[in-house]
């Protein structure tokens, strides 16, 4: 049941979808991304067509959605879904072509992916470039579009269930608990253990940890 408070804050977030529906654009897409901020792990983008009739109660930008929610709500996203998809761009890849970069190729992956070919694409932040279908760019776009919202959340699920399992792979680091966030721990970690393969090796402080071990090798061989 969802109550009528919720269900004018759903509808709320529909506005620009609705205004694309009103003009024969059907095949709305909304695209996000998540992990940016982090020296370790993937950029994770997703993207997701809706129904116009969609309606899951406590969809949201993801940052405000606690973690148990955000499962639930993928799940009913992804069962609802005209069509999903996520792009994924790993370290030292990411490193070559800068986050920014990175961030854009990434939800051109996610968009690549879906199986509808959208008409329309809803953008959390900057246009992207070279995407070949128009687009509305929106600033703090999780917040003010439902497409936008479903994205961040099916990307950051994605990312989270990602550093989980990293964890197991690069123990000592705590990624399943900080995702690759610059935590006291994460740096503690780093210290000790130095870098791991899916640090970015382009973001302080590793980088300078990076180059200090490249000078140090390099006048050992001198």
């Amino acid at each position: 049941m969802v109550s009528d408070d919720e269900r004018k804050r759903l509808q709320h977030m529909k506005e620009y979808e609705y205004g694309l529906y009103a003009k024969g654009i059907r095949l709305v897409a909304g695209t996000d991304e998540v992990g940016r901020g982090p020296i370790a792990g993937p950029v994770v983008a997703a993207a997701v067509i809706l129904p116009p009739d969609f309606e899951v109660p406590g969809v949201n930008d993801s940052k405000q959605v606690p973690p148990k929610k955000r499962e639930w709500l993928s799940d009913k996203i992804k069962e609802n879904a005209l069509t999903w998809a996520v792009g994924i761009l790993f370290p030292p890849y990411l490193d070559r072509i800068n986050i920014l970069n990175a961030t854009w190729e990434a939800m051109r992956l996610a968009l690549g992916g879906l199986a509808i070919p959208p008409e329309h694409v809803i953008v959390d932040g900057w246009p992207i470039p070279e995407l070949g279908v128009t687009q509305t760019p929106l600033v703090k776009g999780d917040s003010l579009s439902i497409s936008v919202a479903c994205a961040s959340i099916l990307a950051k699920v994605e990312r989270d269930r990602i550093m989980t399992a990293l964890d197991e792979v690069y123990p000592g680091y705590g990624f399943a608990r900080h995702k690759g966030y610059a935590t006291r721990e994460h740096l503690r970690a780093l210290e000790v253990k130095g870098p791991c393969p899916i640090h970015r090796i382009s973001f302080e402080p590793i980088k300078s940890m990076v180059m200090k071990e490249d000078a140090h090798q390099g006048r050992l061989f001198d």
